[in-house]
């Protein structure tokens, strides 16, 4: 990976198929029609808001393809899907298109890569920037080779062929043409009957570095030159050190500076144990709470605070019924316990700060970070390289802050800032606690009369958009602001996020709780909301069923009216062998759960089967049953990939996790403390049906299992032993408890 490698606009100037254009000419043109009451399709996806074709592809004049996305490889298996888009689009070998990946000096501002919205935005971009790209190399092809458009064909290996059999290559076709022209939203796509990789399995471009020992990850780049730092804090979010010894810490041998702002402290050396030392001496110092005390006792007791309260769902109707049902759940405060603590590298090198991060939003994080370094921000380039593990806002933005203050104090050297495990655990943002409220009345034949649901939530939106939504925004002299936390709006949503049932009922209400002054430092983790609310909606699902003496199937299919949602839920039930499963025993039972995720994108349904030793309350999952429609599968085997990683992860967090704490501070401070699930842990067998719909939009998959795989378990225990449990997570304790042995 190089320092200061030449931006795309510099590469683009080297004989590519570089698009030139003029605005003038187009607003002249509007200007002579005058007013015009038609309104153009939309560009599809990021195309929206980057409209220009070279923005997302370049060939250069030896038919060398690079593809650009504003999106981030996070473990999604996106590298690869793009890859067989664009190539299939294109109708190259994939292994010739070279792909970049978030990079402010190079590719298009996508935000963040968050809300499974990779496929949906960037995905559906590139695959019409390359159908735009193909129809203009195809005009230039028909020029030069005097046929009609219509007549040519590609061979597969970048070339057109004519009738007559003579080529026109894209290189030789790309060095007279520009690609700096906007994106036309009617480019034809080519068919996908008989398509050679979209709908086929891939082999993951970003697997054989992490299974080889390569450089995979941010934690294994190693630069010219390169400098090891720690950062100087307090045990956790909301405490400070007081009185660390600094001078004595700069004179240890092998330290190189120790960098100050503020109450901003990091130390820098020549060897990373030396960096380490520095950092142990520094910590044997006091520490004080500098936030207000934690609340103890119940994790949700946070939520009692004032409320922005708002309907999300009202539609009227009788609430009587023959039978009413109510129910309240709850997850606690979740860690995303990435296994490879957060890191950043840093290098100011002529005025120009470079950092490589493995945050999820390469632009808001450079747009921060200028404010924090008072820099501007074209002077300061965020490049993507992956982390060891998170989906969501974990301590990534926050490592790249510190090490860009720490090189600072080092310029013309990089400097590698990795947090420890302690800090990892102590200063990441957490997925916030929540509390469902649910309430249903059934009519005389077992249907739902009436539904109502109500939830609490803090935000899920506190991803730094300000250098006061960084922890050495506050530290920093002088401080910035802290960032405001709000609400994401429906119909997406942040804490009520899937709140509203899927589920064809003829009346209903549902409230959404926005709590904002959260005691615990919160923010976005994998699903948001929707974990919770999936969760609560699902386990109610199965005591609405047994109330009306149901199958919790066949009461689903009976309230769901989407015939994808009815074929995900009839294929997953299927696949199990639901109908023939063996009845519960005491001890071994089965659990079903399904939902849509956002109600606008991936449906999904889970069903596995458990066994609860009564004894210690232990809960082990044996064979699970996924099926899942996205639209268009690119890859079904990458979508495999990430609806198994998320039922593994739901089961982890539904059945071990919870972040302890007291009133001075966390206490979940290594995996001891915060036990996650481990090899022995995973189920038996995990299997996924991919409904693979072709044509049809790409749906995202990230954030799909994980609702349904909670809810699943839950229901699953249920089953087996009777015990419904409400509250997350079905610890070993909280399950033995419930069974009352």
């Amino acid at each position: 990976m190089s320092v200061g490698a030449p931006s795309r606009r510099d590469a683009l100037a080297g004989g590519a198929l570089v698009v030139a254009f003029s605005m003038t000419g187009h607003a002249r043109a509007q200007e002579a029609r005058g007013p015009q009451k038609t309104v153009p399709p939309a560009l599809p996806g990021s195309l929206k808001t980057t409209p220009w074709l070279d923005a997302w592809i370049r060939v250069d004049v030896t038919g060398q393809i690079t593809v650009f996305t504003g999106k981030a490889e996070l473990g999604q298996g996106i590298k690869t899907a793009l890859i067989q888009i664009a190539a299939e689009e294109l109708d190259v070998p994939p292994q010739s298109l070279r792909l970049i990946t978030a990079d402010t000096g190079q590719t298009p501002n996508e935000g963040f890569t968050a809300g499974s919205h990779s496929m949906q935005d960037s995905g559906t971009a590139i695959l019409n920037a390359a159908a735009n790209v193909r129809m203009i190399l195809g005009q230039a092809a028909a020029r030069r080779l005097g046929v009609a458009a219509d007549l040519l064909a590609t061979t597969g290996e970048g070339r057109f062929k004519a009738p007559d059999g003579r080529l026109a290559g894209y290189g030789e076709l790309a060095a007279g043409l520009s690609l700096h022209v906007e994106a036309q939203p009617n480019a034809p796509l080519r068919s996908r009957q008989g398509g050679k990789l979209m709908g086929q399995d891939y082999p993951r471009v970003d697997i054989p570095a992490k299974v080889t020992g390569g450089q995979a990850y941010v934690q294994d780049l190693r630069l010219p030159g390169m400098l090891h730092a720690r950062v100087v804090r307090g045990p956790s979010f909301g405490t400070e050190l007081t009185g660390p010894d600094f001078a004595a810490a700069q004179a240890m041998p092998g330290v190189v500076a120790v960098a100050r702002n503020g109450r901003f402290a990091a130390v820098i050396a020549e060897r990373e144990w030396t960096a380490v030392q520095a950092l142990q001496r520094l910590q044997q110092a006091a520490w004080r709470r500098t936030a207000p005390p934690l609340p103890e006792g119940r994790p949700e007791a946070g939520l009692s605070g004032a409320s922005q309260d708002q309907v999300i769902f009202d539609k009227p109707g009788g609430a009587g019924g023959a039978k009413t049902v109510k129910a309240r759940y709850s997850r606690p405060w979740l860690m995303h316990a990435a296994v490879g603590p957060s890191c950043a590298v840093a290098l100011l090198r002529n005025g120009q700060m470079t950092v490589w991060t493995h945050s999820q939003g390469v632009y808001p994080l450079r747009g921060a970070l200028a404010q924090l370094l008072r820099m501007p921000p074209d002077k300061v380039r965020c490049i993507h390289v992956e982390g060891s593990g998170c989906y969501g806002h974990n301590g990534a933005d926050d490592v790249a802050a510190d090490a860009a203050l720490a090189a600072l104090a080092v310029p013309g050297r990089p400097v590698r800032m990795q947090w420890m495990r302690e800090q990892e655990h102590g200063w990441e943002p957490l997925g916030c606690v929540q509390v469902g409220e649910a309430e249903a009345s059934l009519d005389a034949s077992g249907r739902i009369a009436h539904f109502r649901y109500e939830v609490w939530s803090h935000s899920h939106n506190g991803r730094p958009m300000t250098a006061g939504g960084l922890v050495a925004g506050a530290e920093v002299d002088p401080p910035f602001p802290p960032q405001v936390p709000r609400p994401i709006p429906m119909p997406e949503g942040g804490g009520d996020r899937n709140a509203i049932p899927i589920y064809a009922v003829p009346a209903g209400r549902v409230v959404s709780h926005f709590v904002r002054d959260a005691p615990l430092r919160a923010s976005a983790l994998r699903s948001l909301g929707a974990h919770l609310n999936i969760f609560a909606i699902e386990c109610f699902m199965d005591e609405l069923a047994k109330a009306a003496g149901a199958d919790p199937v066949a009461f689903r299919l009976a309230h769901l009216d989407d015939p994808r949602a009815r074929d995900v839920v009839s294929r997953c039930a299927e696949a199990f062998g639901w109908a023939a499963r063996r009845p519960s025993d005491g001890r071994r039972g089965a659990g079903f759960a399904f939902a849509r995720y956002k109600n606008l994108a991936s449906y999904c349904a889970v069903a596995l089967e458990v066994e609860v030793e009564h004894e210690t309350g232990a809960v082990k999952v044996g064979r699970v049953t996924a099926a899942v429609d996205a639209g268009e599968a690119v890859n079904p085997n990458g979508l495999q990939n990430q609806i198994e990683g998320g039922i593994v992860q739901a089961l982890s967090w539904a059945g071990l996790e919870a972040v302890g704490f007291d009133a001075a501070h966390r206490t979940s401070f290594d995996w001891s403390a915060y036990p996650i699930a481990r090899f022995k842990d995973v189920p038996r067998s995990v299997a996924v049906q991919v409904i693979d719909r072709p044509g049809l939009p790409f749906l995202g998959a990230g954030e799909a299992s994980q609702g349904p795989a909670s809810a699943a378990l839950a229901n699953a225990v249920a089953d087996a032993c009777g015990a419904r449990i409400r509250d997350l997570p079905l610890s070993p304790e909280r399950v033995k408890g419930a069974i009352g042995v």
